[in-house]
């Protein structure tokens, strides 16, 4: 009976948690959306858009193209999403470390950073097979650049990811060297000499430029670039189809942003407001500060690492993504590697 209690408690947190992060991350997008009209001197389209977007676009048809593998062109946009919402139980969303407890994810020791990043490439995957499932030759060629680009940033992300644990490792402190709790519990900033902090310096910036080309973001938005091929891979999709797969990058930018977060800058801050103010935070007052904290970190990430980049860069060729720009993050995280090796010597 407890066990069955325990389980109910662990669905409905989850349930409450993927409600309320679908409802932040389409904040998230009003935000980048204003502050991309800001930057360009426009007025922009209102704060509640993305949720008029989605709403509209869910009383709309859904039309399956005539030469289209129906099974499969109909069921990657909810693999999608449910490959995103899934993402929400094993990455950290909201505070981590400072005067509460940290918030750490449901399924916490059921998974580490390297399911992580295997979840991190199911929308993508599924987006991909969507477009070779629709049966138009704009659509295929959407999805074959998306292949490419998941083949070109999945090794630095990967190098970044196992960097961290292995250093983790080395600190001899019992921790788990892949798991997400063990690693925001113990930021490597204050563990490492002065090798180490520029090793992590080196992964963070490979870390932080590999966010757009894993949402698919000019400069990297080849395999849905407009003017080229008329929308890729989301071409034929329509309806709540194409709301489900708006919906899932939408989270799936959360999370991303979040694990950045969670990775590199785990800190709360109601402990100096508490100082600040003269009495310290406690309880809910103070997860709520870390919260309210939590959620300006992953905007700044996301306004950095995307929005200004979206802003004033133009769209990389599908030749030159790889070898003038993913393959030197791949050689950049190698070196910040190799100066967190040489930081244990």
């Amino acid at each position: 009976m407890n066990e069955f209690l325990e389980a109910m408690i662990r669905l409905g947190a989850g349930a409450f948690v993927m409600v309320a992060v679908l409802i932040v991350s389409l904040v998230l997008k009003g935000f980048d959306r204003r502050f991309a009209a800001w930057l360009q001197a426009r007025v922009g389209p209102p704060l509640m858009q993305p949720f008029y977007d989605i709403a509209k676009l869910w009383q709309k048809e859904n039309i399956l193209p005539e030469r289209a593998v129906s099974w499969s062109f109909m069921g990657a946009p909810f693999l999608a999403l449910v490959g995103s919402l899934v993402l929400l139980l094993f990455v950290p969303l909201g505070p981590v470390t400072g005067k509460v407890e940290g918030w750490m994810p449901l399924l916490e020791g059921y998974g580490d950073l390297i399911l992580v990043v295997y979840l991190l490439a199911v929308p993508s995957l599924m987006m991909a097979i969507g477009g070779f499932s629709s049966g138009s030759p704009l659509a295929t060629v959407g999805a074959q650049r998306e292949l490419v680009m998941m083949m070109s940033y999945e090794l630095p992300l990967s190098v970044v990811v196992l960097s961290l644990g292995w250093r983790l490792s080395k600190l001899d402190l019992g921790l788990d060297a892949l798991s997400i709790a063990d690693i925001t519990s113990k930021p490597l900033w204050g563990e490492v000499g002065l090798l180490g902090v520029i090793g992590l310096l080196m992964l963070a910036v490979v870390f932080f430029l590999i966010i757009p080309s894993e949402l698919s973001k000019i400069p990297f938005d080849a395999p849905e670039a407009e003017t080229e091929i008329g929308g890729g891979i989301l071409a034929e999709y329509s309806g709540n189809n194409l709301a489900m797969f708006y919906l899932s990058d939408a989270v799936k930018t959360v999370a991303f942003t979040s694990l950045a977060v969670a990775l590199f800058f785990p800190y709360g801050i109601s402990g100096n407001i508490g100082e600040l103010i003269g009495t310290p935070l406690s309880g809910w007052a103070a997860f709520g500060v870390d919260l309210v904290f939590w959620f300006i970190k992953i905007e700044l990430v996301y306004f950095f690492a995307v929005t200004v980049i979206r802003v004033g860069a133009a769209r990389l060729r599908i030749d030159r993504l790889s070898w003038l720009y993913l393959v030197p993050l791949s050689v950049l995280s190698v070196v910040g590697a190799v100066m967190l090796y040489l930081d244990t010597l």
